[in-house]
């Protein structure tokens, strides 16, 4: 992964805790305003749009309560992760209901490896419900970012 000291992959920044939103649309926005207020992103729009093209191809949710959208754009400037947890599930597709955790990956439109890589890190690591519960269960955006950084993040 291109990630370094300099740029990590999650800070706590980029970590909504009790995210009030209502639906797919709302979240995403939430993460993706996360990403560009920490610089991650050059332009939320474009790469809001670029998220939903994505999701409009297949649903992102996972079986444990868990939405994992990404997409490469030419809006991205570094490999980043945004996490969502939310007060109330929302419906993201998954067979088995509303997901409590999002994980929005953002890569650069030419980070083809780092967007795969990031995706079947964490992937590897959801499929754990001792994963999913630390996070849940985290009691802020410190900790997730560390619970993350330590589980997912090679080193």
């Amino acid at each position: 992964m291109t990630t370094s000291a300099t740029t990590p992959l999650i800070t706590p920044e980029l970590v909504a805790v009790d995210l009030g939103a209502a639906d797919r649309v709302a979240v995403t926005r939430a993460l993706v305003d996360l990403l560009a207020a920490a610089g991650r992103v050059t332009d939320a729009d474009g790469f809001a749009a670029d998220v939903a093209a994505r999701e409009a191809q297949m649903a992102t949710g996972m079986p444990g309560g868990v939405g994992l959208p990404h997409a490469r754009s030419e809006h991205v400037v570094a490999p980043s992760l945004a996490v969502g947890k939310l007060a109330q599930g929302v419906d993201w597709g998954a067979p088995d209901g509303p997901a409590r955790l999002v994980f929005l990956i953002a890569a650069p439109a030419s980070g083809d490896a780092d967007h795969l890589q990031i995706l079947a890190a964490l992937a590897r690591r959801l499929v754990h419900e001792s994963f999913r519960t630390s996070l849940l269960e985290a009691p802020d955006a410190q900790t997730v970012a560390d619970i993350v950084t330590r589980e997912v993040v090679p080193s």
